[in-house]
């Protein structure tokens, strides 16, 4: 009896859990100004570290899409659906800084071909 009582709530426990962490990207929007006092250096260090959030975010929406929601927790379904969206809006709202950070970069940081 414990092993089904342990089985079902893992689904729960993960959309809880995903529902907790994803609240801290909430709100956050891209300031290009901030890019443009960075080096080179700390431009492809933030550009790093963006592609890396981008793989994470895709991964936690891949696992939320392929959680297997119990047919007895009601709003399971919407709450599913409402965690891979925040997560997919968020990895949009990463692609833009990107594209911010790749433009700042493109125009501080371009060598001269000879």
């Amino acid at each position: 009896m414990t092993l089904i009582s342990k089985t079902a709530s893992r689904p729960v426990l993960i959309v809880a859990l995903l529902l907790v962490a994803g609240c801290s990207s909430i709100g956050k929007t891209v300031d290009p100004a901030k890019y443009e006092s960075m080096s080179c250096t700390e431009l492809n260090s933030a550009l790093g570290s963006i592609a890396r959030d981008i793989s994470q975010t895709a991964i936690t929406r891949g696992k939320v899409a392929n959680t297997s929601v119990p047919h007895w927790l009601l709003g399971g379904s919407r709450v599913k659906s409402a965690v891979a969206n925040r997560e997919t809006a968020r990895i949009e709202r990463l692609k833009h800084q990107q594209e911010a950070i790749v433009s700042v970069r493109a125009r501080k940081c371009a060598r001269s071909t000879n």
